[in-house]
């Protein structure tokens, strides 16, 4: 049994430990909170162009545009597929970025001529260990989600689109579908899918009124996706972050429950060795007295 002194030690330590594990998981509640108040302030905007695009196409059937290309001249097997995957920049969340790398790894697998853009130190060194060729040039962070970033990462994808260097673009992300469980999953941005925008829950009459769209349904279009694509990466990148966050929470919270536990054990140690010391004290004292009165 270890002495009092040791276990003291180890005591004093799990508390320390603890202190960061608390103060880690304080940190990440706060950085959730003012990510997920970030999105809902942009959700409407981007809702709109959301509603904005479906009416376009409600009023005018027949455009043909390139964001919605399917590109079917291209044979699935030899199609350019661009993928951006979302990881963190920090360990010690849980299985967050194995979940989404594994995800990742299928989706791979799966194409002969795939381009990959990764989000994350996590994301970057696990590729480069796996000697997987990704983007060197697409050094975003996953920290602060911010605007500027998703129009930046939403003006080179796009840009890669146009001049057909890519024919799919997906996103791999992590979403935050509750408190407690967070599941990777994997978007299309471009090219649009009509059916998607027909499938919208708004209220039909609104789209029966007579619509002018100037100088054309097409040049309206032209600056209303990259702001929509926008969104979409906008939105992707939040949801990773808080997803992030909130594992990073669950794991801190875990392991603040297992030091606890740890010094509850060791406080019975404590009591215990305290006891053994106590009794021995008691019995030499007795030991000596007795031998005292024998002479």
């Amino acid at each position: 049994m270890a002495n009092m002194t040791e276990i003291r030690s180890r005591m004093k330590s799990i508390q320390e430990t603890m202190k960061i594990t608390n103060a880690m998981y304080l940190i990440s509640s706060t950085k959730l909170r003012k990510a997920r108040e970030k999105l809902d302030a942009t959700a409407p905007y981007f809702e709109l162009l959301q509603s904005t695009i479906k009416d376009i196409l409600f009023h005018s059937p027949d455009i043909n545009h390139t964001f919605f290309d399917q590109r079917k001249k291209v044979k699935p097997e030899d199609k350019k597929r661009g993928y951006v995957v979302m990881t963190a920049d920090k360990g010690m969340a849980g299985a967050y970025n194995h979940n989404v790398l594994k995800l990742a790894q299928e989706r791979l697998a799966q194409g002969n001529d795939n381009t990959l853009f990764v989000i994350g130190q996590m994301g970057r060194k696990y590729f480069t260990k796996k000697n997987v060729r990704i983007d060197m040039e697409f050094l975003y962070t996953a920290q602060d989600p911010s605007m500027w970033r998703a129009r930046n990462i939403a003006e080179t994808l796009v840009d890669l689109y146009r001049k057909e260097k890519l024919d799919e673009i997906y996103i791999i992300y992590t979403k935050m579908v509750t408190p407690l469980k967070a599941e990777p999953e994997i978007i299309q941005i471009l090219p649009l899918k009509r059916q998607s925008f027909e499938e919208m829950n708004v209220e039909l009459e609104k789209y029966h009124k007579i619509a002018d769209y100037s100088p054309s349904p097409k040049v309206v279009m032209d600056h209303l996706v990259p702001n929509y694509v926008k969104g979409l990466i906008y939105g992707a990148l939040v949801e990773s972050f808080s997803s992030e966050q909130n594992a990073r929470m669950m794991a801190m919270q875990g392991a603040t429950e297992s030091a606890k536990d740890m010094i509850r054990e060791l406080s019975l140690l404590y009591n215990r060795a305290r006891q053994a010391a106590i009794t021995q004290e008691i019995t030499e004292i007795v030991s000596g007295a007795k031998a005292f009165q024998k002479r």
